[in-house]
């Protein structure tokens, strides 16, 4: 096998983990949330901790990550993660107590954060010899994984809660956690053709980080602002009598432009080293956040859906990219580990924010302007971070 066809073989097992540590543990619970509620009468404050109580597994994942980066490879790393994921989503199913969903969301926190982050250094990794393919292949792994699992979920989970009604929910998460199952083996085969690669785990060079404050000021900001329409956007369309076909079919289409988002960015983080990838992108999550209210109708939720899903997944692409163009291999599984803990805290916030915010107004739309005046602010730090000296 040529070391090309090789190359996108391992991309696809890597991106195959993302499908399953975001777009299935992370996403999926937008879809299910109506139901949920409706089943088990949460209130949207309720519903926002279940998302706060991932986002706070993510925190303690990425804080375990950067601290078994100093003695494990990433490949390792990412393996776990990804198998772990799938046995906590199939578990979310057996068990309504909130407890319970708080417990295994923390867990699918923790341990995609684990996978999430060393896939990355591991994607980042690959066709070092090549700028627009390597950032190609960075720009796929963030994009098309979390994509398909957003498309998978999105054409299957509304259609079936219509059908056999909210106490399906259950099943659902059922069903993702088999179906992540199948996905492990592939992930795990490309982590595998990884170790050699990696070698050891080499001494990090210091992560500057005076110098990337805009960077790290610009993802905190995305991590409080892009997870408040992925929790929130079903619920508000339910709360305006949305028929299933239509939340199908805005979900779908938010994955599919997902899925499609590398190919418009590839360019972008292969032209720049700095701060504008993030910057552009964090302005057109702001945009595909408020458009829903600012422009109600099926015509400004589809252009919403296509805005939201060309950037959303980009953020995570943007910081790799930064990293990978500005700081040593060896730092890499670091400082995107510590973007990651940045993201991580912030993210703790946006959901649990929205829901107080949603109840204190009676109308969750308030909570997606909010996250869009937060991003605003986010894309304004991020454009003031400046490409790194080459010492």
């Amino acid at each position: 096998m040529n070391p090309a066809t090789r190359n996108w073989l391992i991309l696809a097992g890597l991106t195959l983990g993302v499908c399953v540590t975001n777009g299935f543990a992370r996403f999926a619970y937008g879809l299910l949330l109506p139901a949920m509620r409706a089943e088990l009468g949460w209130s949207y404050t309720q519903a926002g901790w279940l998302n706060t109580a991932n986002a706070l597994g993510y925190v303690v994942g990425a804080v375990l990550t950067l601290v078994l980066l100093r003695r494990l490879p990433p490949a390792p790393l990412f393996a776990f993660g990804v198998w772990t994921t799938a046995i906590t989503l199939f578990a979310t199913g057996l068990n309504e107590a909130l407890w319970a969903q708080s417990l295994w969301r923390f867990a699918a926190g923790l341990l995609g954060a684990m996978s999430f982050a060393t896939g990355g250094a591991l994607a980042a990794a690959l066709f070092t010899d090549n700028p627009r393919r390597n950032a190609l292949s960075i720009a796929i792994y963030f994009g098309v994984g979390g994509g398909m699992g957003i498309v998978l979920s999105g054409l299957s989970l509304p259609l079936v809660l219509a059908l056999y009604g909210t106490s399906a929910w259950a099943w659902g998460w059922i069903v993702i956690g088999v179906v992540s199952f199948a996905f492990c083996p592939f992930s795990l085969w490309a982590a595998r053709q990884l170790r050699p690669a990696t070698g050891g785990a080499p001494r990090p060079a210091p992560v500057p980080l005076r110098r990337m404050l805009g960077e790290f000021g610009g993802y905190a900001g995305f991590g409080l602002g892009y997870i408040v329409y992925l929790t929130f956007i079903a619920a508000w369309m339910t709360a305006q009598d949305a028929p299933a076909w239509q939340i199908a079919g805005v979900w779908t289409l938010v994955g599919l432009c997902i899925s499609a988002s590398p190919f418009l960015w590839r360019g972008v983080f292969a032209r720049f080293a700095n701060g504008v990838p993030l910057a552009l992108i964090l302005v057109n999550i702001a945009i595909g956040s408020s458009l829903p209210v600012l422009w109600p109708g099926p015509v400004g939720l589809i252009i919403s859906a296509i805005v939201f899903g060309l950037s959303v997944f980009m953020a995570p692409g943007a910081i790799t990219n930064f990293t990978r163009q500005n700081l040593p291999q060896e730092s890499w599984g670091a400082a995107i580990s510590l973007f990651t803990v940045t993201f991580a805290v912030a993210q703790t916030l946006g959901p649990v924010g929205a829901g107080l915010i949603g109840d204190a107004t009676g109308d969750i739309g308030a909570s997606l302007l909010a996250a869009s005046g937060i991003l605003l602010i986010g894309a304004l730090a991020a454009i003031s971070q400046k490409r790194l000296p080459s010492d």
